[in-house]
């Protein structure tokens, strides 16, 4: 009897998946998980999206700004 046939690799395979999700280790890994979640979110972090409109803005107010600061010095010279 051979014992490589592909359905007692599969059997195997199969118990090893399932050893694997009932394992201590994946227990640890969800609460380990837990706690980063929790950590973070007592930090005063923001993610990359609100980073990425933030930066916008403020690239627009400097624009703006520039521009405001030219008109003031242009108005100025004319008075």
């Amino acid at each position: 009897m051979i014992l490589t046939t592909p359905r007692f690799i599969d059997e195997i395979g199969s118990r090893l998946s399932e050893l694997v999700a009932n394992s201590p280790a994946r227990d640890i890994e969800k609460n380990f998980k837990a706690v980063l979640a929790g950590a973070f979110d007592k930090l005063d972090l923001v993610s990359r999206e609100e980073f990425e409109v933030q930066r916008e803005l403020l690239v627009k107010a400097h624009e703006r700004l520039s521009a405001l600061e030219a008109r003031v010095a242009e108005l100025e010279g004319k008075a």
